[in-house]
């Protein structure tokens, strides 16, 4: 990438995201040519000469469309939570990159960088410090890692002389403008309906949202056929875990939220998310059981992960310090 006329063509998909909103901001900052990719069009990203398209990664004609003379694209775009219609992940996860991979050989773009998760390598157990030699478990909990996951060995799979590809895993994204994170946390403490899981020891990695974005413009730069980070994965995250319940009623107590009293232990916890999933499938309802499987496993398990690959292969380092990242969300919230 490079800056001024002779820039290359960006595009983000999911552009309009939390995370995709930072990525766009920083190539923007560097001058590059930008082309935003999201379901509406943003009317602040055009005052700053962003071309904004309006598309679904569902529909493969609109992203050929958009990918004409592209070199290098983003994508960032995906369906995630821990519960819903499994098609709809499916088909936005999964045929969704699919065809995102599909518009970058019809129109010869060269570079994509792939935002995945961490999730795609949890199942039930701890993974402490673990690196991108762990493999994929046997079966998931939920259905958003599993279409993750598999999305991303189409994305690795695909690489080679003439799409280079990499993958990126920023762990638990939080920072001003979060949509689901955050707010959740806050909403369930101030309705009294929070409750710490298991013996609140475990240990989690956290990505502030700017280094997220940072890490993807240092993958985009870096990836290349010949590059080392060509067709790989890479956790990327604060580089130093948090004790989760310690820290989120930490937050909590900053913007004024009751902090989490209550405890209920992971087996309960596990047993009650088995016992409302077959209620909601049962009766087909709307909306999000207040536990899942996936969510109480989460919640009670400790998942960090060894960033040293990012940091060698595509000269990673956290620029916001997890304290610095708090206090800039906190003010956020407090302004909100």
């Amino acid at each position: 990438m490079g800056g001024g006329a002779t820039a290359v063509k960006v595009l983000v998909t999911g552009g309009g995201g939390f995370l995709g909103r930072r990525i766009v901001g920083k190539l923007c900052d560097r001058g590059e040519r930008v082309i935003a990719l999201g379901r509406r069009h943003y009317p602040d990203f055009e005052v700053r000469g962003v071309e904004t398209v309006q598309a679904d990664v569902r529909d493969l004609p609109a992203l050929v469309r958009a990918f004409d003379r592209v070199d290098l694209v983003f994508h960032t775009a995906a369906l995630a939570g821990y519960w819903g219609p499994v098609r709809d992940f499916e088909q936005v996860n999964v045929d969704g990159t699919r065809n995102v991979l599909d518009a970058c050989r019809t129109c010869g773009v060269g570079r994509l960088v792939f935002t995945s998760s961490p999730s795609v390598v949890f199942g039930t157990k701890d993974l402490c410090g673990v690196n991108e030699s762990t493999p994929y478990p046997a079966r998931y909990l939920a259905a958003y890692p599993r279409t993750k996951a598999l999305a991303e060995q189409m994305v690795l799979a695909a690489n080679g002389p003439d799409l280079a590809t990499v993958a990126l895993r920023p762990h638990l994204i939080f920072g001003p403008g979060d949509p689901h994170l955050i707010p959740r946390v806050i909403a369930r403490a101030r309705a009294g309906r929070l409750r710490r899981v298991g013996d609140g020891t475990n240990l989690v990695d956290v990505t502030y949202v700017d280094n997220a974005a940072e890490a993807h413009i240092l993958a985009g730069d870096a990836v290349s056929p010949s590059a080392a980070c060509a067709g790989r994965p890479y956790f990327v995250s604060q580089g130093q875990p948090v004790r989760l319940w310690p820290w989120l009623n930490d937050l909590l107590q900053a913007v004024g939220a009751p902090p989490v009293t209550r405890t209920i232990s992971f087996s309960t916890a596990y047993r009650v998310g088995t016992f409302l999933e077959g209620v909601y499938r049962l009766l087909s309802l709307r909306g999000e059981p207040m536990m899942t499987r996936f969510l109480a496993t989460q919640l009670a398990h400790s998942h960090y992960f060894d960033i040293s690959a990012a940091e060698r292969d595509l000269g990673y380092r956290p620029q916001v310090s997890t304290d610095d990242g708090v206090g800039r969300t906190v003010e956020a919230f407090r302004k909100l």
